[in-house]
């Protein structure tokens, strides 16, 4: 069996959801597992795995866009923290040397892959923005070329890209496999239906647009991330939405029962509400391109609308589609239990190692 680093991006939630299931499979296997993460990543991994707190990036928001005074002078103050965490990360998950190393977009374990010439297994969403062909609208291409000069600086010259998408375009090189969104454990034991009510997610700094929504009277609205609250935690209503707390359990099941959903265009809420076969409304944050993206290819598929930067008649033209949203996602592409990459990354560590080993000594001839 290997002795494996997987390092997991700490940005929000979504990649510390897929690793989970992902290091859990590998664990179960007989692999040796040391994780590395931080932010959210780590606060969600580390009271089931072994996991190693390093330094991250994080991005800053006002008002649904990315704020990038304060995302620079916000990752500057961490740099020397980062310098020493690199250091004491070498020698607690470098020595001895790991067999390989697997990567969710975290950078760190990506550059001592190279410092320690070990195969590069890169397991995310991001590289199909690096890797896949997908329609690029020239308002998006100087945003496109950004990004993945971005993602080559996050990750450099990973050996096999395993990359999860809901939309499937060629690859550009056969390093590349697509495979679709990994998710939950709770969320693929949901029994979806279809009720009543609109499920909408939102950050903070989103009240003009929940204002909005009070135009649509006959629709009722569950709203959770509004960080509207009663002192004592409670749910409340007000005109025709009702407002929640966070709640893991409750949101889960509100989602399980929406008529459709309306929220930011972040990747895992967007594919988990897909694979529940429930219409999406994204409204992308402005700024962050991956999110510009899955609303592009969200109202391509016809699986939803792009709302872009939201009004009332996004929204109504949404709601009168509905049905036409369902009908499409009876075919979106769900996947089966997470098998197909699990499967892959089973082929790649047998033997130890053989096929991820083969596959760096392919990429450096």
């Amino acid at each position: 069996m290997a002795r494996l680093v997987y390092g997991v991006s700490g940005e929000g939630s979504g990649h510390s959801s897929r690793s989970r299931e992902m290091i859990t499979h590998l664990e179960a296997h007989g692999h040796s597992v040391f994780v590395v993460s931080y932010g959210r990543g780590y606060e969600n991994l580390q009271g089931d795995f072994d996991v190693f707190e390093t330094e991250g990036l994080h991005i800053r928001t006002e008002e649904n866009k990315v704020d990038v005074v304060k995302t620079f002078t916000a990752n500057l103050s961490r740099l020397s923290d980062g310098i020493s965490k690199l250091r004491e990360l070498r020698h607690v998950a470098f020595d001895p040397k790991p067999d390989a190393v697997i990567t969710d977009f975290e950078p760190m374990t990506a550059y001592l892959a190279h410092h320690y010439d070990l195969p590069l297994i890169t397991l995310d969403n991001q590289h199909r923005m690096r890797y896949m062909e997908y329609p690029r609208p020239e308002r998006l291409a100087g945003d496109a070329l950004v990004t993945e000069t971005v993602i080559r600086a996050m990750v450099p010259r990973p050996d096999v890209s395993l990359v999860t998408t809901f939309y499937f375009g060629d690859t550009k090189n056969d390093r590349t496999f697509l495979f679709p969104p990994i998710l939950r454990r709770e969320v693929l034991d949901l029994e979806p239906t279809q009720g009543e009510s609109i499920l909408v997610y939102f950050t903070q700094g989103f009240d003009s647009f929940l204002e909005q929504l009070q135009t649509f009277r006959r629709e009722r609205f569950i709203v959770y991330g509004s960080g509207r609250c009663k002192p004592t935690g409670e749910s409340f209503e007000e005109g025709n939405a009702v407002f929640k707390p966070p709640s893991r359990a409750g949101f889960l099941a509100d989602l399980a029962a929406a008529k459709a959903v309306i929220a930011t265009a972040g990747f895992t809420l967007m594919t988990e509400a897909l694979h529940l076969g429930k219409p999406y409304l994204a409204l992308p944050m402005e700024g962050q391109f991956e999110q510009e993206l899955n609303a592009l290819l969200l109202e391509q598929l016809r699986y939803g609308k792009n709302g872009h930067r939201g009004s009332v008649e996004s929204v109504g033209d949404f709601l009168y589609r509905l049905s036409d949203y369902r009908d499409q996602l009876v075919d979106y592409p769900r996947s089966n239990d997470n098998r197909e990459i699990k499967d892959k990354l089973d082929e790649l560590l047998a033997d130890d190692c053989a096929a991820a080993r083969a596959a760096y000594a392919a990429r450096r001839s």
